[in-house]
């Protein structure tokens, strides 16, 4: 499978690479696109002021200049939080898009979204501040009216990023869980 891999508001971290390289090992061709020209953050509030800065159209750019040379193989395009949010964004706009693997995070769902049966697996903490039960319900929703099939695992207790673990967040079981169900949907796909 083809993957693009997009990380997270705190940037292109070594937890980013070690995901490549366990995807890697399953036979995966994965590429790590740096949304961030480099620059890795320790806090959220710094992350997400760059983040800010630099706008999110300039960060959806920057995403689809990186797929665009790989999308007419078929992208599973996947991220953690921030970047689950762009690999969503570019899923559904991508009509050979062959699934979509979402990490700590969800994305608005345009109104006129659609897809035929894209394959979605959305795996994040709970509870999660940033992605509540009532946001995490209507997202399902809209995903499915869009045409997705969506699978959804929450992890009790594991805090927002819980895969990094140079982080606070991080929850060793659920992760180990987490890429144990995430490495059977790709070769599902």
């Amino acid at each position: 499978m083809n993957i693009m891999l997009f990380h997270s508001t705190y940037g292109p971290r070594p937890a980013v690479a070690a995901a490549a390289d366990r995807l890697r090992a399953a036979g995966h061709e994965v590429w790590t696109p740096d949304l961030f020209d480099g620059r890795t953050f320790d806090t959220a509030e710094e992350s997400m002021a760059f983040g800010q800065e630099l706008g999110k159209d300039e960060l959806l750019k920057r995403a689809v200049l990186a797929a665009a040379p790989y999308s007419e193989r078929g992208l599973v395009y996947a991220g953690f939080s921030l970047g689950a949010s762009i690999a969503q964004t570019l899923a559904l706009g991508d009509e050979k898009a062959r699934g979509l693997l979402l990490l700590h995070g969800t994305s608005d769902i345009a109104p006129n979204a659609h897809v035929d049966a894209l394959p979605v697996q959305l795996h994040v903490a709970e509870p999660d501040p940033f992605e509540t039960d009532d946001w995490l319900s209507a997202w399902y929703l809209g995903m499915r009216r869009a045409g997705a099939d969506v699978e959804v695992y929450r992890y009790t207790g594991a805090g927002h990023l819980y895969t990094d673990p140079e982080l606070p967040d991080y929850d060793e079981e659920a992760a180990e869980a987490t890429w144990r169900v995430a490495l059977g949907f790709l070769t599902t796909l």
